[in-house]
């Protein structure tokens, strides 16, 4: 029996939470919150709506606080609410991977948990309403999973094993900076220019000025993965958006429109960051970030003023 925790169950965790206990099976999930989202779940379960695995009830057990050893630990926090959360867990778990967004949180994780830390990104649609309901929209769902040190390969691929009879897919790949960057370079396009035009990517792609800001942060973020030891074909990461819906908009662009703290920082700021270490410059990137900034009413990743 595999023992998961899931640190944050909002639309992704909740999702993934939900599934696992749906499945049942060789997997157990805890779900790790704040106090009331805790005991609510623990007394009403998991409303999940799904396109992909049909609407269900889960009840997984709730805690606020993890003090039990759990084989895995799926982290499924906003970057902007990590160290909060990690505060919650008080044993080290045998593997933990984030599905957070951007890089920087996983230099912050490995001083949480050395040796224990896998690169893990998830490209899914999907929302929190409200505490212990879960809406996921979109029949595209994929889970990546990746471990630079040898020694954990074992532990990714049985985590790998538990998501798919979950129903989740899931691709194993090469190298942690190959799914990072595969995710940033398409999620940096579509959260900055959703949210700085404040428009679904179907009005960027019709929108002369905004497609071509579109291609623009696609090719820049490529040529800092490409630095940064990751292959992403450009043409393949706008193909991706081209195939989207029409009414697809990004969580940071919600997160402005609902007065909440978008992961400006967590996701251009990342790109940014990782293009001065190489001395590139990401001109499209920088512009769109201090728009989305003025729009949120916060500072902008520093790297975008330089």
């Amino acid at each position: 029996m595999t023992s998961i925790a899931v640190l944050g169950p909002g639309g992704v965790g909740g999702f993934l939470a939900g599934a696992l206990v749906r499945a049942g099976g060789d997997a157990t999930a805890t779900v790790l919150a704040r106090e009331p989202t805790a005991e609510l779940i623990e007394r009403r379960g998991l409303e999940v709506q799904s396109v992909v695995l049909g609407d269900f009830l889960a009840r997984p057990r709730a805690t606020a606080i993890l003090s039990t050893p759990v084989d895995v630990l799926l982290v499924a926090t906003k970057a902007t609410g990590l160290v909060a959360a990690l505060a919650r867990v008080q044993v080290e778990p045998g593997l933990v991977v984030p599905l957070l967004n951007g890089l920087d949180h996983m230099a912050r994780l490995r001083e949480w948990f050395p040796a224990r830390v896998a690169a893990g990104t998830i490209r899914i649609e999907s929302d929190q309403p409200a505490p212990g309901r879960i809406v996921q929209t979109s029949p595209f769902l994929r889970v990546d999973l990746a471990a630079d040190e040898e020694a954990l390969g074992p532990d990714v691929e049985n985590l790998a094993t538990m998501l798919r009879r979950a129903g989740i897919p899931v691709e194993v790949g090469a190298s942690e900076a190959q799914i990072l960057w595969s995710k940033l370079v398409r999620l940096n396009a579509l959260a900055c220019t959703t949210s700085a035009a404040d428009r679904s990517i179907g009005f960027i792609r019709r929108d002369p000025e905004w497609r071509e800001a579109l291609r623009g942060c696609i090719d820049e973020a490529a040529a800092v993965a490409s630095a940064e030891g990751a292959r992403i074909d450009p043409a393949q990461a706008l193909a991706e958006l081209d195939a989207a819906h029409t009414e697809l908009g990004s969580s940071m662009q919600r997160d402005i429109a609902a007065g909440r703290e978008p992961e400006l920082d967590a996701i251009a700021g990342a790109v940014l960051r990782a293009a001065e270490r190489h001395g590139l410059r990401c001109a499209t990137v920088a512009r769109l970030a201090v728009q989305i900034a003025e729009r949120a009413g916060i500072g902008p990743p520093s790297a975008a003023v330089r």
